[in-house]
This record gives structure tokens, sequence and C-alpha cells, in this order.
């Protein structure tokens, strides 16, 4: 079940003309939180996605421009360029540019010249919904609708967002949010059934730490139902999905309830933006500020930020402290791990294996089951697009996005697909529902 190297590259090389790079490019991704750039004409940002070099801005107007950064004269980085009167402006010869890339001004150029006219660089459209700037770097002309993502089409107020830098490849990231059984060791290794209320998920899940696995293809994608004895007559479901190219939807929550889609956008290869887009949540003690001043619901402190291509939300807790791992902590048996967050952890572990992982080394055991269906399906649609010009899922249908994820308790034998169909739903009120299960 392992990869072979050269599956392997198909899976994790993202850059302009790798088959799953223009796969993704086939679909809005998203560059940036909208709260990174707040101000017209404010600093140019630079940003880097999916192997590509970019200036980011917002112009007089409050669009937002994503454009090469180098400029199309002589090549000066366009993050030095003045963001003035609806354009970027090269500081070099002083040719500016629209959020289109259109030239529009070439004040180096006899003023009855139409040279102008004639250069355009690289740019991106872009749209800013639910504080999120999303980006098409696709062929079209006019692009496909953005994606039918629940959290991401809540009413301002309702929504929090999140980022997080990741330094390695985007799927080993994003196969950690689908392995279900990691949970019950990396983050809960340490939590005994008698530490947990009786009746709730939390219980369940400290009981038995070994879920058996169903996985179905569907049209956004994988999605798995990892099961496990709850009561006598009944089994503790944990429903989760992966949505095409790169969303997860975690089982942390309650079915039906939980509003949460996860990304994991490849910055290049050997790095990844993780983006939380999720329903605002208030529990007592346990909110702070996010990135876009939203509650969210954990703690993840940032290291400064900087100006260069990675510099973006990168957290204190790294590879170069070690994730600031507290030994004792791990001795006492206080905490499996002894590194502190669940996000950290996850980062800890992933990083760990290296840029990108060696798939040909691995020994995958049922646990895995998700993961390797996932793997064979995006390849799969790689491959068709590469060999077959195939529309991927989902470009041109938006609305297959419109899932959930979550806990469930179901009676023992029950057809967990049949059972589940409404909670699954986006965009459903469950008021009946008491989260309180969750524990």
């Amino acid at each position: 079940m392992a990869l072979t190297r050269e599956e392997n590259d198909l899976l994790c090389r993202v850059g302009p003309g790798t088959p799953m790079g223009n796969l993704m490019r086939e679909y809005w991704t998203p560059a940036l939180l909208s709260s990174e750039l707040t101000e017209p004409d404010g600093d140019p940002k630079r940003i880097k996605l999916l192997g590509e070099e970019l200036i980011a801005f917002r112009d007089t107007n409050g669009q937002v421009g994503l454009i090469a950064q180098n400029c199309p004269h002589r090549g000066a980085s366009l993050f030095f360029g003045r963001n003035e009167e609806c354009g970027l402006r090269c500081v070099y010869h002083g040719w500016k540019f629209d959020v289109t890339g259109q030239c529009v001004d070439m004040p180096s150029e006899p003023a009855e010249s139409n040279f102008k006219a004639k250069i355009k660089a690289t740019a991106y459209p872009c749209r800013d919904r639910g504080g999120i700037i999303w980006a098409y770097m696709g062929p079209r002309s006019t692009p496909p609708p953005l994606p039918d993502i629940e959290p991401n089409m809540l009413p301002d107020g309702e929504w929090t967002v999140s980022a997080v830098m990741r330094e390695c490849n985007y799927f080993q990231a994003l196969e950690g949010d689908i392995d279900t059984s990691h949970a019950s060791f990396l983050h809960w290794g340490a939590m005994q059934s008698k530490d947990a209320r009786p009746g709730t998920f939390m219980y369940y899940r400290t009981q038995d730490r070994a879920p058996r696995y169903a996985i179905v293809d569907t049209d956004f994608g994988t999605m798995y139902g990892a099961y496990r004895p709850a009561e006598e007559d009944s089994d503790y479901w944990r429903i989760a999905s992966y949505l095409f190219p790169f969303y997860v939807i975690i089982p942390t929550g309650l079915l039906g309830h939980q509003v949460l889609v996860r990304a994991w956008v490849p910055i290049d290869d050997e790095h990844t933006m993780f983006i939380s887009m999720g329903k605002r949540v208030e529990r007592a003690g346990r909110t702070r500020n996010g990135a876009d001043g939203s509650a969210v619901r954990f703690s993840m402190p940032y290291a400064p930020t900087t100006t260069d291509w990675y510099g973006r939300f990168a957290l204190e807790q790294n590879a170069r402290n070690d994730y600031l791992i507290d030994r004792e902590l791990q001795r006492s048996k206080a905490s499996f791990t002894g590194i502190e967050g669940v996000h950290q952890q996850d980062q800890a572990v992933t990083e760990s294996m290296g840029p990108i992982i060696d798939r040909t080394r691995e020994h995958l055991g049922t646990s895995d089951s998700m993961i390797v269906r996932t793997r064979r399906r995006l390849m799969g649609i790689a491959r068709d697009l590469q060999e077959h010009g195939t529309v991927p899922p989902g470009v041109d249908n938006p609305e297959v996005f419109g899932v959930r994820a979550g806990g469930i308790l179901l009676p023992r034998g029950a057809d967990w697909l049949k059972e589940t169909e409404e909670l699954r739903k986006a965009f459903v009120e469950h008021p009946e529902l008491d989260p309180s299960i969750v524990g």
C-alpha cells in the first residue's frame, strides 16, 4: 500500500505545470486572511502560493490585487512598490499596474507612447468573503463559482478564521486530519476513561482507542465513519470528510451542530498554510482573539511576523526549540507528549517527518485506510485532468462542498450513511441537539 516514488511526487508537487499544481489551479484557493490587507493603499504583502511568488495589495477602491512579484520591465520586486491611486507602482522606473495586472502608467516612456497598453503582469482575480481572500489561479477567463463552504458563507460576526504556517508538504499535514485514531494517543494519550464523564464521546474514545472504519467515495472527495462500542446496544461514530483539493472537516464536535472546515493550502512543496474557518462559538475560559480579532477556541502563541515568504503566522513553538517539549510533564504521565496544544502536537509530528515524507518506506495498517483511499482518489482526478482534460469534481458544482462532520451515537448495526444523511447537510439548523454529549 506504500506509494512509489513517482506517485509520491505526483501527490506532493504543486508548482506551475505539475499535474497536482494544475489540478489545484482549477479551484479557487484561499490566499490570505482579509485581516492581512485591512487598509486601502496599505503595505503590499509577499504571498507565496502553489510555488509562485506573488505580491498582494488592496487598492484605493478596496479591491485586492495578487500580482507576480517581478515587474515585467526589468524584474525588480513589486514588494517595494508604492500602493497608490488604484495601482501598484514599481519604484525602479515608475511603471504602475492595476489589480488585473494591466500597466496603467509608464512615466519612463515618451508621453505619446502606447507601450503601456501592451504590458500586462501576471495577476490573479481575487474575491473577499468570510474573512478569506480567495484567488483563482487557473486557466479560465471566467472563474468558476466559489465553493459553498459553510463557515465561509456565514454573516459577518458569526464566523471565525485563523491561520498557522506549517513547515512541511500540504498532504502530510492534511493526512493528520483524516487519521482519527491518532487523537487517542497524541492528544488524549494521558487521559483515562475514569477522567471523562460517562456517556460522552470522550468517555467512549478513551475506553476503546482502536476504531473500525467504513469509507466511501463522494462527489466532493472521500468520507469515513470510524466506530467503536458505546453502550451495549449502541456505537460511537466519528464521521469526517476530505474535500477536493485540500480541505478537511474533522469530527471534533457533534454531527449536525459543528460548523468547521480546515484548509491545508500549499505555499510550495515544503510549506503549508493551515486556515481554519468556523462558526463563532463562545466558551467560558477558552476563547482568545484570532488573527482577525474574532474568538477562537485554542491557544497558539505566534512568533513575530516578518515580511519574508514564510514569515506569516509562524508559531513560537517550532522545530528549532523542540516545540517547547516538557519532558518532566511527559514522564509524569500528565501529558502523553509533553507538548502543549493540540495543534502544536500535530505540527511537531508532521514536521518531524521531514519536508516531504518518503512514502515508499511506510508500513500502513487498517487505521490508515482513509489515508490510502484519499491519496488514490486525489491522484486519480489529477491524472484524469492531465490525460483526458476531465474537469475535477466540484469545480462547477460548488454545492457539493456543503457538508458537515462530527460525532454521533447510533444503534448498533445501523446504516450509518442513511441514519446521518440529514445531519451531514450544511446550512441546516438542529436546535434539538445537545452538544454537551461531546464531553
